[in-house]
């Protein structure tokens, strides 16, 4: 029998509205569930359960008089470290800086305040949300539901551990080079990075992106219509646009002629492993089958543009680190230290040379991608590392090197997801990415749904371990 944790929020809405279910019950499931999984996966930061039941008993009466307040009315959600909720502290992972409370929701937060979510918990992440992994000098390290001696990814690390054990059907994360899709990947689920600007953020950053975790399309559908709405707060906010997120349909029938690219070579970085290849180019063969036209695409990241990127936000970290005390200092994990560090011998002329390759990379992005409705790729070049490490290659002075098919379209400011599109022999999750056009999100929410379909049901989600 499925139990309450296990349901998708259409799922709970529809019980909710019907009175089958109510948002109390939903979130004590969940609770109890998270009780289980908690002590393994470390995922959570800020877990208040009274907290949590107080906006769940408010839920509950609303759906009782008729009149829920918004589209995820009791619906538990959870959101990473970095977007501010008024009144708690913003670690940005780290044991650095100081606790102080923020002043007010950042955009996510309050919409989905707003339209009525139960705020479950904050979510993990590493220092500065510079890993892709969930080791942190402020929280305890993150696990991966599917294999507790690897880790979720990262920088959204909890909140893809989160989205794969049930801790509820609704999670929120950041991107500026991959930190939605790998842990999405890594942990079997589905997320969107969006456009540039759909989703405000606050602070916003050139590549930076707010998006949601789930375990399928249609519950991030469901959260972008709440999520897209624009706030002045974010300098780079689209305007409203009047996109019908559900509007998933006509699902397989839609592939029919598209063009798809299929990217199996980044240009740089780590070599991609054999089952992640393989796992790719069967889920192409799937989309191929329905109709659509799939071609071999040539890589168009270089090692320069890669390289550039990496030195300017090294330096970026570097100044960052200027700021801190020598106590403070001391207390940021030691490979984030030593990649910062390596910036100080930089000249001027290395620095400005280095900022341009975002630029580089993203002409060299759409104009790859222009002849193509959606790019297909692997999400990742390999399947997940082991917790303990701060990255794949666990050498800070080659950090970046498992990145390369995700960060480009951070640059490029298009959409790109991570739908589950297999796994390794090991039973570990791969990731189809599919990136398309700028703007057009809602496509790349219905390529991916119709894949779901191609696709079929996911294994079993990983059960926590017996007590």
């Amino acid at each position: 029998m499925t139990q309450l944790h296990e349901l998708s929020a259409s799922e709970l809405l529809a019980g909710y509205r019907s009175r089958q279910i109510s948002p109390v019950d939903a979130l004590l499931d969940v609770l109890s569930h998270v009780a289980r999984w908690e002590p393994h996966l470390q995922a959570t930061y800020l877990l208040r359960p009274e907290a949590a039941l107080a906006q769940a008993r408010q839920s509950e009466a609303r759906w009782l008089r008729g009149a829920p307040c918004g589209p995820l009315d009791g619906v538990p959600v959870t959101l990473k470290d970095n977007i501010a909720t008024q009144g708690d502290p913003t670690p940005l992972g780290t044991a650095a800086l100081p606790l102080v409370p923020a002043a007010a929701d950042a955009p996510p937060a309050a919409r989905l305040r707003e339209a009525g979510a139960v705020l479950l918990a904050k979510t993990t992440m590493p220092d500065y949300g510079m890993l892709s992994s969930g080791l942190s000098s402020f929280h305890p390290l993150a696990r991966n539901p599917w294999d507790l001696s690897k880790g979720p990814g990262g920088s959204s690390a909890g909140a893809g551990a989160a989205a794969a054990a049930g801790y509820g059907p609704l999670h929120v994360g950041t991107d500026i080079g991959g930190s939605l899709r790998l842990p999405a990947s890594w942990c079997g689920i589905f997320t969107l990075k969006p456009s540039l600007g759909r989703i405000p953020i606050d602070p916003p950053y050139t590549g930076r992106a707010a998006g949601p975790m789930t375990r399928g399309v249609e519950d991030a559908a469901l959260m972008m219509q709440v999520l897209s709405q624009p706030d002045a707060r974010d300098s780079m906010s689209l305007p409203a646009q009047p996109i019908d997120w559900l509007r998933l349909a006509p699902g397989t029938q839609r592939l029919r002629g598209l063009r798809l690219g299929l990217l199996l070579d980044a240009g740089c970085g780590l070599a991609t492993d054999p089952e992640v290849r393989a796992a790719v180019q069967a889920a192409a063969q799937r989309l191929a089958d329905a109709g659509a036209i799939v071609e071999p695409m040539e890589p168009f990241l270089t090692r320069a543009m890669l390289d550039g990127m990496d030195h300017f936000w090294r330096m970026r970290s570097h100044m960052d680190m200027r700021t801190l005390t020598v106590e403070q200092r001391g207390k940021v994990l030691p490979y984030i230290r030593a990649w910062a560090d390596s910036a100080a011998t930089l000249s001027a002329a290395q620095v400005y040379e280095a900022s341009q390759q975002f630029h580089a990379t993203r002409v060299a992005t759409v104009r790859a991608c222009a002849g193509y409705d959606y790019v297909l790729s692997p999400v990742t070049p390999i399947t997940a590392f082991a917790a303990e490490l701060p990255s794949p290659t666990d050498d800070p002075l080659r950090p970046l090197e498992h990145i390369a098919f995700t960060v480009p379209f951070n640059m490029s400011e298009q959409p790109a997801a991570s739908v589950n599109c297999g796994y390794s022999a090991s039973g570990l999750p791969i990731g189809l990415q599919i990136a398309g056009q700028r703007f057009d999100d809602l496509g790349v929410l219905q390529l991916a749904h119709a894949f779901e379909q191609l696709r079929g049901a996911q294994r079993p989600w990983p059960a926590p371990p017996a007590p």
